[in-house]
């Protein structure tokens, strides 16, 4: 394929790409847990009118700073209060992590700034951009995880201002106060990890090239004033309605101590695992980050921007391989990198054409093995698992995969992986438009919530056990009382009031002589809550029950 024709074909998949993220956003119900913070508690600041203490489930909730929820706030000022109208900043956050990897790929390719290739630099920059909007984890994640998704975004927009400095020396006042603009973002965002990371990846990037003397040229006063001036006003605020007790606890607890020792759900797993995250993240073009490293360790000193790129990912994968409790989304904001050097490495394959065509050949192998898996597993599930789209996202993903085997072996690399993406774009697009509105029937909290509007009094509680349904304070209006003991649960439903309880069908078996006949069941709601070994056993959905300790009308 001509270059011209190649760059024609990725501009139009970059808009069908980038078009599924506006699709039908108020279409599926909340997502429980993450989404419902970032729905709920802005809601709930508009309706106190107090912009400075976050409430959630009408209680406090200061475990992160406050510039998510301004955001969302903000968009419910001028569309609305709707789940669609945040998903749409979420959205955006997501086209920002698009744009950056563009940026990226076009810096990485283009040699001299000088003397610029626009053919070469705009073909990498677009395969950039569309492998990284084809992507279905963060289609995924652009639909449903604000804060992620933004810290993300702010930690790109950093890592992007920071290279076009470095690579355009005539701007570098502007772009570095570009950067610091956005460090003060993300830490308003997330905390301080969006200033700590990124300048341990600055000092490690002038440390390979024997720089540190140009530590002086970071503008490093401006940048802590840019950020104070961003960050300061809304901490003080914080400090003289309450104090320092909030602000100690979020940076030594939500911060340290969740680095430490992790906290609430503590999930233990090896050091290794970043390594199938890395490769998950921004498919398919992060299959040829073992191209590119080929790449970079013939060329590392001559080529700044890629050192910079995989210092980027390599810091912040080793950093977080050491925390207590890991998470994929803590090492999303590297995905921009690897998109842009995926793209470069696709584009460069004749520099390594055996590893190249080999890692080709593989990455449509391993696709058409996903889709056979995603057949298998669901696509046969018959009426335990039905799920509208799935064969037809299954059998899109296997031809895919197939096609650009194909195509790899016959050597025609940027073709093949134009097919990966192609077929993740058709996924992508299945996903959005039947899939989704199809999985709506195992969400549990829209049927329970349609059940109890009616029936609540003002003096009613509402309690849930061993379930993580925050949603249901977004779609109720009322405050839910989590409850984390069986015992506190039995307690509650055995007390005067008229008392409604959400809990699993399971649960529920193992504490019925406790509540000693004293509830009723009302309700009962299937949910897609099970594991690998259930799904190949066609093992029966679980279900919640919806209780009443008063059972006379129901």
């Amino acid at each position: 394929m001509r270059g011209s024709s190649l760059r024609l074909l990725l501009v139009v998949l970059l808009i069908l790409a980038v078009v599924p993220y506006f699709v039908d956003l108020g279409g599926s119900s909340i997502w429980d847990a993450n989404e419902a913070y970032y729905v709920d508690t802005p809601r709930e600041m508009m309706d106190r009118g107090d912009y400075v203490i976050p409430m959630f489930n009408y209680e406090p909730r200061l475990n992160k700073p406050v510039l998510s929820y301004w955001m969302v706030a903000g968009l419910y000022k001028v569309f609305g209060v709707s789940v669609g109208v945040q998903r749409f900043g979420i959205a955006l956050g997501g086209m920002v992590l698009i744009a950056a990897a563009f940026t990226l790929a076009w810096l990485l390719v283009q040699p001299d700034i000088r003397n610029p290739q626009p053919h070469q630099t705009s073909t990498a920059a677009l395969l950039a951009g569309v492998g990284l909007a084809s992507d279905p984890r963060l289609v995924m994640f652009a639909r449903r995880i604000f804060i992620d998704i933004w810290i993300s975004a702010f930690m790109a927009l950093i890592l992007t201002f920071f290279a076009l400095s470095e690579r355009i020396p005539a701007r570098r006042r502007l772009f570095l106060a570009l950067m610091y603009v956005c460090v003060g973002l993300g830490v308003l965002t997330k905390g301080p990890i969006a200033a700590a990371l990124p300048g341990l990846v600055f000092f490690l990037y002038l440390l390979v090239h024997r720089e540190l003397r140009r530590v002086t040229e970071m503008m490093i006063p401006l940048g802590i004033l840019i950020v104070a001036v961003i960050v300061v006003p809304w901490y003080y605020a914080l400090y003289l309605r309450d104090g320092s007790t909030y602000i100690v606890t979020f940076f030594f607890g939500e911060n340290v101590g969740r680095f430490v020792s992790g906290i609430g759900q503590i999930n233990r797993r090896p050091w290794w695992f970043y390594g199938p995250v890395v490769l998950s993240d921004g498919l398919p073009l992060s299959l040829f980050l073992i191209p590119a490293a080929v790449l970079w360790f013939r060329r590392w000193q001559a080529d700044r921007v890629q050192t910079l790129l995989w210092l980027w990912i390599l810091t912040i994968v080793a950093f977080f391989s050491f925390s207590h409790d890991k998470q994929d989304l803590y090492v999303f904001p590297i995905v921009p990198a690897v998109a842009a050097l995926g793209a470069s490495a696709v584009l460069r394959w004749k520099d390594s054409p055996r590893v190249t065509v080999t890692t080709a050949s593989v990455a449509g192998l391993v696709f058409a093995v996903l889709g056979a898996g995603v057949l298998y597993l669901l696509g046969g599930g018959g009426r335990v698992y039905a799920i509208e789209g799935v064969t037809a996202a299954g059998v899109v993903v296997v031809a895919g995969g197939l096609g650009a085997a194909v195509l790899a072996a016959t050597r025609r690399i940027p073709v093949s992986v134009t097919v990966l993406v192609a077929a993740l774009i058709a996924f992508n697009w299945i996903f959005v438009v039947r899939v989704l509105p199809s999985f709506e029937r195992y969400k549990p909290v829209p049927p329970l919530s349609d059940y109890l509007r009616d029936r609540l009094q003002p003096d009613d509680r509402i309690a849930h056990f061993n379930v993580a349904l925050p949603s249901m304070v977004y779609y109720l209006r009322r405050h839910v009382e989590p409850l984390y003991s069986a015992e506190g649960f039995v307690q509650a439903m055995q007390s005067s009031d008229r008392v409604y309880g959400v809990v699993s069908a399971r649960d529920y078996e193992g504490m019925k002589d406790a509540l000693a006949g004293r509830t009723c069941v009302l309700h009962r709601v299937p949910t897609f809550d099970v594991k690998l070994k259930g799904i190949l056993a066609r093992e029966s959905l679980p279900e919640l029950l919806l209780l009443t300790n008063q059972c006379e009308g129901r």
